[in-house]
């Protein structure tokens, strides 16, 4: 479902140098036009479909070109972002509306530790993973032999 932009919602983020949308692609796809100052997909083919610009627009100005196995006939998928959650309602082509909230991040930016405060191994040659805690080691399946 690649997303794009409605032009008429968009405010290209009140003229600021980066939009949300922009800071939120993981793959660079977003860009401010800067003669028409709104937001635009360069290329909606290499669109991972992740999402992060939908979910990241203040302005709900992005939508989704949803499939035809999974909105057809006038279905669609909204997702409305909250200080706390994700609210996503879903419109079948019966009329039928159901809405799915989902928590959204709530700590602060880079503060995640990479490794789930598990030890890192260095070791090459070792069979455990650098983040496997020891539990997993013992159970009987993945018991392993050093």
């Amino acid at each position: 479902m690649p997303s794009y932009v409605i032009t008429e919602k968009c405010d290209g983020c009140k003229g600021q140098d980066k939009t949300a949308c922009m800071y939120a692609c993981p793959n660079d796809l977003m860009m401010l036009d800067k003669e028409t100052m709104k937001a635009t997909n360069l290329d909606a083919s290499a669109c991972w479909e992740c999402l992060c610009c939908v979910k990241a627009c203040p302005q709900q100005a992005m939508d989704l070109r949803g499939y035809a196995d999974f909105v057809p006939l006038g279905g669609s998928v909204v997702p409305l972002r909250g200080s706390d959650s994700i609210m996503w309602t879903v419109k079948f082509r019966n009329g039928m509306t159901k809405r799915f909230k989902f928590p959204i991040r709530t700590t602060e930016e880079g503060s995640a530790v990479p490794d789930g405060g598990y030890p890192i191994t260095t070791d090459i040659d070792d069979v455990e993973l650098s983040t496997e805690p020891a539990s997993a080691l013992d159970h009987p399946v993945w018991t392993f032999k050093k």
